[in-house]
Parts: structure tokens; C-alpha cells; sequence
């Protein structure tokens, strides 16, 4: 298993005042040891070593697709400090904002790398290119200054040819037949941009200790038009005993997804039977999976059609996962909620809230209900943020229902996942609106504060009402599978817009928590 400490922050330069050694402090250094590899052959042990090219390659197409060039941007760079929060940030801008911390760059745009600088909302629409809406073209200036579609494949060909090679390479000497067919159809799909079949095959792929997540995946980064994915890699060794203690879950699938609140209409998706869920520790993060925040779990394929045949994967990245709670959530909760509030702090609880946060992105609809198309589409920019308040607000949802019905058997109450869940809010809202997450969580945070969930003392804690919680959190679920399904994307953006701001109280906590010096999120430091 691979082992994960937390090492001290320390400015790049001991005799640097550079203003940007607080800002890199914001990331706390965790150490991924070289994994304890008992019981994987030498063959299993050369598939990860390839499986580390692969990302490596993956990690220098994701910084061409978000930023450009590199090697340039960190050559003009003088300040150690700032060199390595642009390391950090994968560009000039800063990930929480959006504003650039480089002189001679203009802030972040919404379309990232994705788009012409240029291009306006309108130029697009009225584009008629069926290809401009595909998760994997990039939107060029052609001759004459018209639009043209560029595809990943053929964009970032060098590097995919590379990555190809690793993974046949890998197929070659695998003794897993499910692996060897994994890697032999991911290698295709990245040289076509063609994911449906790999997707099945990685779904199938569940008697292998080692996972490779590897290709386009979110569209996080495209806060234009919400569709261009972007490139990561992860790769995982699983947990075995943890998987088998998760996997009793996957037959609930559609209990859960008929216990979601609100309108039956709404919920109607049913992801086929080959789900499952994972847990794994993560030994190597590339390209936007290692950009600012590091998530903490994944649910795949984002293929709707491999989601309704066959299913979906949930990993949980388990040694990310204890080192976020024990170096950031339990010091917000100890810092701002009440002390009565703190007994209800429960590793347990925060494990178990990201495992359901996965199993709600596979649930609600993909398909809006009234023919306006795939709800990707019909919410358009602002479909990130609610598939994320979705999952945020309905995975503790659902650790609640399971509390009620006796079936998990941790040591953790409801009350422990709700207050738990609260105080990752107020660490996941120090994002920022630049991101969908972050602006979840805000959102989020807002609503509870209508309903009258929580109460900010004097003292700058929080006193919490978790029924009213509870409550407010059913009544959000609902809000936003009605807006999925129906594909309002009217209310959703005016939605957005009213409760994404953050409060004075927000920001206080924010600086409250600056002040303790409480990391914002993680940075990794890898050990071969």
C-alpha cells in the first residue's frame, strides 16, 4: 500500500520575501512513498512503470491544452516561489480565481486553451460545424480568420503516439487478459478519439491490482461552452479488502437512485450492471488531476451511452482521501464550528461521504425529459456546477438514508456525517468561483444559510441545526434534478448567478483560516 505523510511547507528560497511563498504554503506537501509492491510480479511491476511514461506524456498534452508553452512560461519566471505556484497552477493563473499572478498575461479565459481568444458566444452559435460540439476538438482560427475544429488526436499526435506504444507495450507483457484488452482499446481510443469501447473494456477490467485512468475526462476546465475535456491520468493500486467491503453496495444502485428526492421523472437513469466501486491509493497524479485542488475519488466513464450499458466505476483514492481530513478537514472543523459540534468530526464519515459523492454522479438523469437533449448540452456552461451540487448534496443524502436503515456499521452517527459534511464545505469553498466544484460548494453554503441550517456566532463559529440541514439538502437535491432533467437552463444560470457569491462571513473564514495556516489543498511530492 502506498504510504502518504505530510511533510512541512517551506519556501523554495529561505532568503527569498517573495509574495508568493504564502500563496504556495496554501498547498500543503504530502509525501506518496514508493508503494509496497508484495505479490505484484515483475511483469506487473514493468506495467507500472509504463504506466508512468504514459502519464508523463499525458501531463505535457494537458499543459499545451490548458496554458501552451511551458518550457516558456517557466524560462520567464525568475522567483523560485512563483515558478513553482505556476508549477502548482499549471499556467499563469491562479486556480481558485482565475486571476493571473504573471505580469504580461491577462486573466484566465473561460474557454481556456479550448477556444480562439477571440472567439465570441455568438461567432460559435452560429457556427454550422457538427464537430464544434464534441468533448475532444479543439476550436482553431483557419484561413481568412473562420472557426475550424481541430481533433485531440490529431493536435497532440506526438504525444499519443508515445502513449499508444507504452500501453501496447504494457498489453505485451500483462498476464492479466482483461488488462491486456483494457490497454489494446484505450491505445485506439486515443489515437481516434473513440472512448465507447475502451470504456466497456476498463469497466471490465476488475481483477487487476493496478488501474490506469488515463485520457480526456472532465470538462471542468471549459467554462465557455462546459463540453472540451481535458487530460489527465491517475495511476492506482487497488485496496483490496477495502473493495470488497464497497462492492456490497453496487447491488443498491437503483435503491438509491428511487430514494433520491423529489419528482419520480426526474431520477429515471439506470446505469447499466456493471458498476462497481474501488478502493485504491494513488501513486501518481498527471495533467489536470494534479492541477490545484487534487481530487479525492472519481466516478467513470463520463460516456453516457458506456453509462447506460454497462455501468460505472467509483474509486476511492484512499491515502488522498486521510491526508485531506486529518491535515485539512478536522483543523477547519476545530477552528469554526462550536465545540459541540466538533464531538460529531468523524474520519469514517468524511470516507463514507466521498464514496456516496461518487455513486450520485452516476444517478438523476443524463437526458433531459422535454427533447431538449442530453442535459451536458441543454444546461451548457453551467451544467458543471449543478452535476457537482448534485453529487455534493445527494451523497450525504445518501450516508443519511443509510444510517436510518442500519447498513453501514462504522462508527459514525448521521449526525457525524452531516457536521462532517459541513465542515468540508467550508474547506471546499475556499476554492473560489473560479471552478464548478468551488462554486458548488458556495452555492451550497448560501442555501443551508436561507434555510437557516447553520448560525455564525460572534465568536466567528458555527452552531448548526441538522434537521433544518438535512432538510434543506433533500429540498436542493430536488431543485437541482428537476432543473437537470427538465434542462432549465433559464432558472439554472439565474440559479448560479444570485448564489454563487460569496458572503462577508466566507471570506472571514477564509482568513480565519489563512491566519491558522490551515492548507486551502495538497500537493503532491512523488517517490519512486
Amino acid at each position: 500500500m502506498a504510504a502518504i505523510g505530510l511533510v512541512a511547507v517551506v519556501s523554495c528560497n529561505r532568503s527569498s520575501k517573495s509574495p508568493f511563498t504564502r500563496s504556495v504554503a496554501d498547498y500543503a506537501v504530502v509525501t506518496i512513498e514508493t508503494p509496497d509492491l508484495s505479490g505484484i510480479t515483475d511483469n506487473g511491476k514493468e506495467v507500472l512503470n509504463l504506466y508512468r511514461f504514459a502519464a508523463d506524456e499525458v501531463d505535457a498534452i494537458y499543459w499545451e491544452q490548458y496554458f501552451g508553452n511551458k518550457q516558456a512560461l517557466m524560462d520567464s519566471l525568475s522567483d523560485p516561489a512563483q515558478k513553482t505556484y505556476a508549477e502548482i497552477n499549471y499556467g499563469p493563473w491562479d486556480r481558485f480565481t482565475g486571476k493571473s499572478f504573471v505580469e504580461g498575461y491577462a486573466d484566465r479565459l473561460p474557454g481556456a486553451g479550448f477556444y480562439p481568444a477571440d472567439m465570441t458566444r455568438e461567432e460559435f452559435d452560429a457556427w454550422d460545424n457538427p464537430d464544434k460540439n464534441s468533448p475532444y476538438t479543439l476550436i482553431r482560427r483557419g484561413e481568412n480568420d473562420s472557426l475550424e475544429t481541430v481533433w485531440y488526436h490529431d493536435a497532440y499526435k506526438e504525444h499519443l503516439d508515445k502513449i499508444a506504444k507504452y500501453l501496447d507495450a504494457a498489453a505485451d507483457i500483462t498476464i492479466k487478459p482483461s488488462v491486456k484488452k483494457y490497454l489494446e482499446a484505450k491505445a485506439k481510443a486515443l489515437l481516434t478519439d473513440n472512448y465507447y469501447e475502451s470504456g466497456l473494456a476498463w469497466l471490465d477490467m476488475d481483477d487487476s491490482k493496478m488501474d490506469l485512468v488515463i485520457g480526456p475526462n472532465e470538462a471542468a476546465d471549459d467554462q465557455l461552452m462546459g463540453t472540451k475535456r481535458s487530460y489527465e491520468a491517475f495511476v492506482l493500486l487497488k485496496n483490496e479488502a477495502r473493495t470488497r467491503e464497497l462492492m456490497q453496495y453496487v447491488s443498491r444502485i437503483a435503491d438509491f437512485q428511487n430514494e433520491l428526492p423529489g419528482d419520480p421523472a426526474y431520477k429515471t437513469f439506470q446505469p447499466g450492471s456493471g458498476s462497481n466501486i474501488f478502493s485504491c491509493d494513488a501513486l501518481y497524479y498527471a495533467g489536470k488531476a494534479n492541477a490545484g485542488v487534487k481530487v479525492i475519488a472519481l466516478n467513470l466513464p463520463f460516456d453516457t451511452d458506456v453509462q447506460r450499458d454497462r455501468g460505472t466505476r467509483t474509486i476511492l483514492l484512499e491515502n488522498v482521501i486521510n491526508a485531506k481530513y486529518h491535515h485539512i478537514v478536522w483543523p477547519v472543523g476545530e477552528i469554526l464550528l462550536a465545540p459541540e459540534s466538533t464531538e460529531h468530526m468523524s474520519a469514517d464519515a468524511f470516507f463514507w461521504n466521498t464514496v456516496f459523492r461518487e455513486v450520485a454522479h452516476g444517478l438523476g438523469v443524463k437526458e433531459t425529459v422535454n427533447g431538449k437533449g442530453s442535459v451536458d448540452d441543454a444546461l451548457e456552461n453551467v451544467a458543471p456546477t449543478f452535476e457537482e451540487i448534485k453529487a455534493n448534496a445527494a451523497g450525504v443524502l445518501m450516508v443519511c438514508g443509510l444510517q436510518k436503515h442500519y447498513d453501514i456499521h462504522h462508527l459514525f452517527t448521521k449526525e457525524d456525517a452531516l457536521t462532517t459534511f459541513f465542515a468540508s464545505l467550508l474547506r471546499s469553498g475556499r476554492f473560489g468561483e473560479g471552478s464548478a466544484l468551488g462554486r458548488a460548494n458556495i452555492i451550497i453554503y448560501n442555501y443551508l444559510r436561507e434555510a437557516g441550517a447553520f448560525q455564525r456566532k460572534a465568536s466567528n463559529k458555527y452552531s448548526l441545526d441538522l434537521a433544518k440541514m438535512e432538510e434543506a439538502l433533500s429540498d436542493l437535491t430536488a431543485l437541482v434534478l428537476k432543473t437537470q432533467a427538465t434542462g432549465d437552463l433559464a432558472f439554472a444560470t439565474d440559479f448560479e448567478a444570485r448564489y454563487s457569491k460569496r458572503s462577508k462571513d466566507f471570506d472571514l473564514d477564509r482568513q480565519n483560516l489563512r491566519l491558522e495556516k490551515v492548507p486551502a489543498d495538497i500537493r503532491f511530492q512523488f517517490k519512486r
